[in-house]
């Protein structure tokens, strides 16, 4: 039977979780297979920065480097710093990168309506950064608190989105989207009992192989005396990885780390919220990649991600076609009809 054509906007609400975002590119791969492409993109933290690389038209060439990049290689894109302030690594080398590969458009000349979400820090409330360079945006978004320095915009300091709006359905709709896919990162994060893995910090031998830190190279001196900002920092990244991979069967239990419990509290926070904010404003749509394996700093499992992004969306694939001829579109049924 031949239907009329009516296809609805379709809004894109990418949620927050670092390492976990790489998910994001599996689902939007994987709608593009089916003939959905997107006519809102939303992100929170990772998914800003995802949502950024596919509207400039670089999501593939993004999947691929960050799919090969060696967790020294991820350190130093961090940009750590011992002059940072309000977090340990300011992430300069990554934002000249994605200005230099990718360009820094302005947000209003992008091919389609994007918004990244951000916290304001002191005021505690949501700011939806919808003008101005792309990727300065992006770096408010991503900026993860005690990790990634925060950004100042007019007389805001600003943080990671995910604080406030983990998967911004909201401003999707406030957008225009008829039908929102929402994408939750966290959803079987908390309840487990052990995180299995987190991130595996580069040994000194890696590092060794890229730059030292910023602050040294461009002092030209001496190092100092004092443990490096980086020294500290991933210290407290191998205490985290030796408690999560504790053994299930060890009788005397092991104090977590400081990152591990950073992190943990922002895992329990994120999935609270948006349990929150998804019962007053459902998406119509909701996908729950299984991520609950993969720390939030572990991009080392960026191909791993990626392919269960892209199953999340198999699995959902009769509740997709369903609500998309609910509201009168059927750019699903065929290709539906034909799964096994």
């Amino acid at each position: 039977m031949e239907h009329q054509e009516n296809h609805k906007k379709i809004g894109l609400a990418l949620g927050s979780g670092s390492a976990r975002g790489m998910a994001h590119i599996g689902v939007i791969q994987r709608l593009q297979e089916l003939g959905i492409a997107p006519d809102i993109i939303c992100g929170a933290s990772i998914g800003a920065l995802i949502g950024g690389c596919y509207l400039t038209g670089k999501l593939e060439h993004f999947a691929e480097w960050i799919q090969n990049l060696s967790n020294a290689q991820v350190f130093h894109y961090m940009s750590v710093s011992l002059t940072a302030t309000g977090g340990v690594a300011h992430a300069t080398r990554l934002m000249d990168f994605f200005s230099a590969e990718y360009g820094n458009p302005d947000i209003e000349s992008l091919p389609l309506p994007f918004a990244a979400v951000a916290t304001d820090l002191y005021r505690g409330r949501e700011v939806w950064l919808q003008r101005g360079p792309l990727w300065n945006a992006v770096r408010a978004s991503i900026a993860i608190p005690g990790v990634l320095t925060p950004v100042t915009k007019d007389d805001a300091w600003l943080v990671d989105g995910g604080l406030v709006n983990p998967v911004p359905v909201s401003v999707c709709r406030a957008l225009g989207a008829d039908i929102i896919i929402g994408v939750d990162l966290n959803s079987d994060i908390v309840g487990r009992r052990r995180v299995l893995t987190d991130v595996a910090a580069p040994t000194q031998e890696e590092m060794a192989e890229e730059e030292e830190s910023e602050d040294e190279k461009a002092a030209g001196s001496e190092p100092p005396t004092e443990p490096s900002a980086f020294a500290r920092f991933t210290h407290s990244l191998k205490e985290a990885a030796a408690n999560f991979r504790s053994d299930e069967n060890d009788s005397k239990p092991v104090a977590p780390g400081t990152l591990s419990v950073m992190m943990s509290a922002i895992n329990i926070m994120q999935d609270r919220i948006t349990r929150s904010r998804l019962a007053g404003e459902p998406a119509d749509i909701m996908l729950w990649p299984r991520l609950g394996h993969i720390g939030l700093l572990e991009f080392s499992k960026a191909s791993e991600a990626i392919a269960e992004g892209r199953d999340a969306i198999d699995r959902m694939l009769p509740a997709l076609r369903h609500t998309f001829e609910r509201e009168g579109d059927f750019r699903l049924s065929n290709i539906a009809e034909e799964q096994p």
